[in-house]
């Protein structure tokens, strides 16, 4: 793993931080639908943790984190202040935690797509899991800024949905930086 540093954030590259064991290219988490009477919000909110299980393990492949529950907690103690569902399929977990001991991203995608809370109330079809250190902010947040204008293009979205190896995504994410 490359060492950040204020002279290479100007030149990111997510695609360095991003390896093949860290993609995924079809989740597999299973939510029931929802029950007649049951609780939408409560559904939606299980539904969200379990899915948060699945890609906080596809962000630890391969990277040393401090206590693997307690990350995924962050992760549902964060989305439960503010959804990461941008819209237009895709959403952005992010968190800093000190479970984190170096920035990491992993990428997760599902054809059907999960009910995610989006704010366009769409279905979420792209996930890009985001963590770092709690004194890593600069860096942090011009990776998530960075990976926001990206995914604003269609064309970007609709390659991440085609490709068909980890490699493909690698290579779509280095051209689109």
């Amino acid at each position: 793993m490359q060492i950040v540093t204020a002279d290479n954030i100007s030149n990111m590259n997510l695609a360095r931080y991003l390896t093949e064991e860290r993609i995924k290219l079809e989740l597999e988490t299973v939510i029931e639908p929802c029950e007649e009477g049951a609780s939408i919000a409560k559904w939606r909110e299980e539904g969200k943790e379990r899915l948060l299980g699945e890609l906080v393990t596809i962000l630890h492949n391969g990277v040393h984190v401090g206590n693997t529950k307690k990350l995924l907690t962050d992760f549902v103690n964060r989305e439960r202040k503010a959804t990461t569902g941008l819209g237009h399929g895709v959403a952005i977990p992010h968190i800093r935690s000190l479970q984190a001991k170096d920035f990491m991203i992993a990428f997760a995608r599902s054809t059907p797509g999960y009910d995610f809370d989006s704010l366009d109330k769409e279905p979420t079809h792209l996930f890009f899991v985001m963590a770092a250190p709690p004194y890593d902010d600069t860096f942090y947040l011009r990776a998530f800024k960075t990976l926001a204008e990206m995914l604003q293009y269609e064309s970007f979205r609709k390659e991440l949905m085609q490709v068909e190896s980890p490699g493909e995504i690698i290579r779509a994410i280095r051209a689109a930086c």
